[in-house]
């Protein structure tokens, strides 16, 4: 196998867009009452959800970035 720091980031932002985006189907199913918990839980699921699937992923990598000399 091949070691490459890059290529293990770059699954580990894809599943966390990936997570993110079934966060934010759960949270609509919540939403909906297709599963039966608070409205109040899916919203606040819905939030996190989109903060994992569209703003971690740019942290993560500007944090990964490689440091300039």
């Amino acid at each position: 196998m091949n070691d490459d720091p890059a290529r293990a980031r770059y699954f580990v932002i894809q599943a966390l867009r990936w997570s993110g985006l079934a966060i934010v189907v759960v949270a609509l199913m919540i939403i909906e009452d297709k599963i039966d918990l608070p409205k109040e839980a899916g919203y606040v699921l819905f939030v996190v959800g989109l903060l994992d699937a569209l703003i971690m992923p740019s942290v993560l990598a500007r944090l990964w970035k490689t440091p300039l000399p």
